[in-house]
């Protein structure tokens, strides 16, 4: 695992978009995991901006997102498909065609899942995969639990989570209580794993994950079993590491 130390959220964000504009530039048709939530929302600003520069080029680009809220439709502000494009697809050149989420509005769980999980197989192995980190180590969706899910499940939200996403709701009671997430076995099969960490709030949480046992009730300590990892973190998020 390779740690990068930042400055601060906006050094992190550049570092991050960094690594990913290489990984475009040297492989144009790569397959790109992505990843939702305040923390890449910089990253995915910066290569916007590469984009806007002429630098990157998206057009052979593939992607497939971690994850989506059940019964939240597309057109919701707070979706996670309105997310993507709002970030990042509407600004660049990305073949619509080849970017992919979980269907949020199946109502069929395993057939979501089964679904989503025959995509990502048909579009090919990540090459890069983007993660941010939850409060209680969740990657993705999978939440802290007994065991780690290998494929793409259906998840009861933590109250932890539901709170922490509640400041883009109007409230707590319309954040949804499922979602559909990439498993654990799904985001570990990605040739390498790219990690945005930020904020002294995370502090706790990063020294568990990266530097604490491997245990399935701190989903991201499966990731110090990954052969090539990199954690883009700024100063606050490492304040409890040395």
């Amino acid at each position: 695992m390779r740690i990068i130390r930042t400055k601060d959220y906006n050094d992190m964000s550049r570092k991050a978009a960094n690594i990913i504009a290489a990984q475009i530039v040297l492989k144009p048709d790569t397959v790109l995991g992505l990843a939702t939530g305040s923390t890449p929302i910089g990253t995915y600003e910066n290569l916007v901006q590469g984009y806007e520069k002429g630098d990157l080029d998206f057009s052979q680009v593939k992607s497939v997102n971690l994850d989506e809220y059940r019964g939240l439709p597309r057109e919701n502000d707070q979706s996670y498909y309105y997310f993507m494009h709002d970030h990042l697809f509407k600004y660049v050149n990305i073949d619509l065609a080849n970017t992919h989420l979980p269907d949020g509005m199946q109502e069929d769980s395993q057939k979501a899942c089964a679904e989503y999980e025959a995509v990502i197989e048909a579009v090919g192995r990540q090459d890069l995969q983007l993660l941010g980190l939850g409060h209680n180590g969740h990657i993705g969706f999978n939440e802290p639990c007994e065991e780690f899910k290998k494929t793409t499940h259906c998840v009861n939200l933590t109250q932890s989570t539901i709170e922490a996403n509640k400041r883009f709701f109007a409230s707590a009671d319309e954040v949804p209580k499922q979602a559909y997430t990439m498993g654990i076995g799904t985001i570990m099969k990605a040739k390498k794993i790219l990690v945005v960490v930020s904020g002294q709030d995370k502090a706790k949480i990063v020294k568990e994950a990266f530097f604490g046992p491997v245990t399935p009730q701190v989903p991201a300590s499966i990731l110090q079993m990954h052969p090539d990892v990199t954690v883009v973190a700024d100063e606050a998020a490492l304040s409890l590491v040395k």
